[in-house]
């Protein structure tokens, strides 16, 4: 056989089938996002490569002649005409138990210096919420270890309850509280607490808080931090979203905490003002609102056919002088199933929590209550709403009546007991237990400015005599006539200790 018919033979083997590859090529950068010309079968949300720098993108503006694509990454090393290559997948990260305890980036990368993530499961930051038929009535409790909410605004697993406010008021410790309170929950859920544009000392200092209380135990932490990229602040609440279904789709529960969707629409604004896209009010997008929309409407409480877990949301937004007609908090309001209102006038005055009962609302109810609530937040909301409306009407007022004074003594008293330090969370038991001595008058002879002390010192009472007392209530999730008579002995002899005269 000649050396020709050898090499022609061996080239016949050879597989030499060109391969076809899309590129695209870079016509302006700035301010991480990126224009491209090519890449004409490119899918919206898909990630591309930068090929000289290695760093990735994800497209997110489909044009004629062009495609749009924010950078993930450090946007300055990225110079006009680099070649852009698609890859073929959907902006996804690593979700699973692996990631429990864990400092995250919006791509599922560590931040935390334990070493790298190993994960055997990818889930799609961009995802269609669950259908109607997929659901089911929000009807079990997440509490929040914070008396005013639970009795008043209560929040259930697969609830979406905004939380907004001035910048000076207690969003986000009233959120990190709920997590906190999350750690003796008999059903605990996995906690999600997503940081976007926060300083990086300050998302430190929240880690180490939950570190210290063993909240990182089940919290997971994605951070976009103020120094990093813009694209990550608006990719942050999607990655924090998909930790939560992943625990959904398990059917185990999940609380997802965002902080704060402010930052999240500045950042949109942002990114789609360099897109060329059309402004509209406040130089917003005319996606603002879906922007928001399709993030919250993930969170569900799921049926028994599909698991039954569910994911709950807490979403943070910051309003500028208490405005709540504003546009970005207006939306937000319409998209949830109700929000608490966290008044600057109140926090001024020393009220904490501040939160404003008459523009809070939870449209849950007291479906998300268990029955022990129930029976005290009932009497409580009545008492309450008749003292403020009293207390407004009688300002100018130097002399009432007896009866009048009574009960605006008593309505004192009560919102002297709903008032709380943040971050120092009350089990369920103890704030039906605090509810109950206040609306049945037990505080009616005790002094304003001892009311916190009698409350710590019920407490203590009932955990060194009666310490079955706080056991039933939380097992039984029950307030029954037996439960309820002890307690009324150990208070009436507490209550004779600071007020002596008697009634």
């Amino acid at each position: 056989m000649s050396i020709y018919q050898t090499l022609k033979k061996e080239i016949e083997k050879l597989d030499l089938k060109p391969e076809k590859e899309e590129i695209g090529q870079v016509l302006e950068v700035g301010d991480g996002v990126a224009r491209l010309s090519g890449l004409p079968y490119v899918k919206n949300f898909e990630v591309i490569e930068f090929e000289r720098t290695k760093i990735e993108g994800v497209v997110l503006n489909l044009e004629e002649d062009s495609v749009g694509a924010i950078i993930l990454g450090d946007f300055s090393r990225i110079k006009e005409s680099d070649i852009a290559k698609r890859t073929g997948r959907i902006l996804s990260c690593p979700v699973g138990e692996e990631l429990i305890g864990r400092v995250i980036d919006p791509l599922g990368r560590p931040l935390d210096g334990k070493g790298q993530i190993n994960s055997e499961k990818d889930y799609p930051l961009e995802r269609i919420g669950p259908s109607v038929m997929e659901r089911e009535p929000v009807n079990y409790p997440l509490h929040t270890g914070i008396k005013l909410i639970d009795a008043l605004i209560p929040i259930g697993r697969g609830q979406r309850e905004l939380l907004l406010g001035d910048r000076i008021t207690d969003k986000s410790p009233a959120a990190l509280t709920c997590i906190l309170n999350q750690k003796k929950e008999p059903k605990r859920p996995i906690c999600v607490y997503v940081a976007v544009g926060k300083k990086e000392a300050e998302i430190a200092r929240t880690v180490e808080l939950l570190r210290k209380a063993g909240a990182m135990d089940y919290t997971i932490v994605v951070a976009a931090p103020a120094s990093s990229p813009v694209s990550f602040w608006y990719l942050a609440p999607y990655a924090g979203c998909a930790q939560g279904e992943y625990f959904m789709h398990k059917g185990r529960d999940a609380l997802v905490v965002y902080d704060d969707l402010t930052q999240h629409g500045y950042a949109w604004r942002q990114i789609a003002l360099i897109l060329r896209r059309p402004p509209g009010r406040e130089a917003y997008p005319g996606d603002i609102f879906y922007l928001h929309s399709r993030l919250l409407e993930r969170a569900a409480k799921l049926n028994k056919e599909k698991g039954g877990g569910s994911l709950t949301a807490l979403p943070i937004i910051e309003t500028q002088q208490s405005d709540l007609a504003s546009y970005i908090p207006t939306n937000v309001i319409s998209i949830c199933d109700g929000q608490i209102f966290f008044d600057a006038g109140l926090y001024l005055k020393g009220q904490r929590p501040e939160v404003n009962i008459g523009l809070s609302v939870s449209r849950v109810g007291s479906a998300a209550q268990t029955k022990a609530m129930k029976k005290v937040a009932g009497r409580l909301k009545l008492e309450l709403a008749q003292f403020l409306e009293l207390e407004q009407f009688l300002e100018f007022i130097e002399e009432v009546d007896p009866e009048t004074r009574k009960r605006l003594e008593r309505g004192r008293r009560i919102r002297e007991i709903l008032k709380q330090k943040m971050l120092s969370p009350l089990p369920f038991e103890k704030e039906v237990v605090a509810i109950y001595a206040a609306v049945e008058g037990f505080l009616d002879n005790v002094k304003l400015e001892d009311v916190g002390r009698f409350e710590e010192e019920l407490f203590k009472t009932i955990e060194a005599e009666k310490a079955d007392i706080f056991g039933k209530i939380r097992e039984s999730r029950e307030f029954d006539q037996e439960v309820r008579s002890e307690l009324d002995k150990i208070i009436h002899s507490l209550v004779k200790k600071y007020a002596p005269e008697g009634d």
